[in-house]
């Protein structure tokens, strides 16, 4: 089997991209990400999905060294983001007897991407369930709308029993790094579909009447084995459950008193038998690690500063981005510093008031300017109420 043969008849014709600082300008990927792209020859020979411009040239390499002189059929548009969808027109043009495949919702949008001439009589649009032969393949369409773009649908391929998931199960870094899945998966899903977690559920409801042996997604490696413990993992996530038991504390610090409070309630934590306690310094650490924590454990500790009669910036930043992706169902303890009016707790209370079924912990600890006796006691308190949640 060669290289980036998957199966037989079933081709990755995907790149890597090392370069990249952030992914979707805003997701530091220090080991990179993958733009995949696969390729089916039979009868009929059909292109899933194009890759982003960054990787443009190397993707045709791929795709005319699979394609051995052949031209495509067929192109599946799983996804309209540019990450997957910026050769479509490129493709379009190189091989204009190729029909492209989509939905209602596909076909929209495509127009303001792309000038496809003849796009008419060019598209197919399947519904839910649609079927294609492609001879002894046949491709089996899913719409999974908002996962995370309207547009977006799945194919399952029926003889081989394949699901191309879109970006469903995908993770951030290159094929060749060697990093444990769940936690890029993780930061990778909670952040980007994290919102969408009902029409995800929704998603995995219809997969399970598929019997599925390989995911082939649109970032990360294709998964052929144990695909029950990564269904499992995405099956919690998108119900909002917690992974594991464990205190999250999240502070933000001016002048590194609040940050001191938090490293001394970790301390307390760890000393009273917290099973797991993970500190994340939202000023400097990374952003979006720290959200896919905050879904991770079933607990977490907030610790900020006042600033403005309001909260330091950093922190109302991280709670409305929790908001946004529908945080909910956690035991939530609060530390609030000021010197003269500390207003952080208030803050942060309004903001957690409207996300659901979070328990508050009656003990709110307020802080001074610094910790002293009576704000230790406090703290005490508080490590005592979060472990007994």
């Amino acid at each position: 089997m060669q290289k980036n043969q998957i199966t037989e008849n079933i081709f990755y014709i995907g790149a890597d991209d090392k370069d990249i600082d952030l992914f979707e300008s805003q997701y530091k990927v220090p080991n990179g990400i993958s733009y995949n792209s696969y390729l089916i020859k039979d009868e009929k020979t059909v292109v899933m999905d194009t890759i982003d411009t960054r990787k443009t040239e190397e993707w045709l390499q791929n795709l005319e060294s699979a394609l051995e002189g052949k031209n495509p059929d067929y192109l599946v548009i799983s996804h309209l983001e540019p990450d997957h969808a910026y050769n479509i027109e490129f493709l379009a043009k190189k091989y204009p007897e190729m029909k492209l495949i989509g939905n209602d919702k596909t076909f929209a949008f495509l127009p303001q991407f792309f000038e496809i001439s003849d796009l008419e009589n060019r598209k197919i649009v399947v519904k839910e369930g649609d079927e294609i032969c492609l001879g002894k393949h046949t491709l089996q369409f899913f719409m999974a709308p908002m996962v995370h773009w309207p547009e977006v649908m799945v194919t399952y391929e029926k003889s081989e029993k394949i699901l191309f998931s879109a970006d469903g199960f995908g993770k951030f870094g290159t094929l060749d790094t060697n990093e444990n899945w769940e936690d890029e998966a993780r930061r990778y899903y909670i952040n980007i579909c994290g919102k969408y977690g009902v029409q995800v559920h929704m998603l995995l409801k219809k997969l399970e009447a598929l019997e599925v042996k390989i995911i082939c997604p649109l970032h990360g490696p294709i998964l052929k084995e144990n695909l029950e413990y990564y269904i499992g993992k995405y099956d919690t996530w998108s119900s909002y459950e917690p992974e594991e038991n464990g205190v999250l504390i999240c502070y933000a610090s001016i002048h590194g008193n609040t940050a001191d409070a938090a490293q001394k309630l970790a301390e307390m934590l760890q000393e009273k038998g917290a099973e797991k306690v993970t500190i994340f310094d939202l000023a400097r650490d990374d952003f979006h690690e720290a959200i896919a924590n905050a879904f991770r454990y079933d607990k977490m500790v907030l610790a900020s500063a006042t600033y403005d009669a309001k909260l330091f910036p950093p922190m109302e930043y991280f709670l409305r981005q929790l908001a946004e992706k529908n945080y909910q169902n956690r035991t939530v303890g609060l530390i609030e510093n000021g010197t003269w009016a500390p207003l952080a707790g208030k803050c942060m209370k309004d903001i957690l008031a409207t996300m659901k079924n979070i328990n508050l912990c009656e003990n709110v600890v307020t802080i001074r300017s610094k910790l002293n006796e009576n704000s230790r006691a406090k703290m005490i308190e508080l490590a005592e109420e979060i472990l007994s949640k």
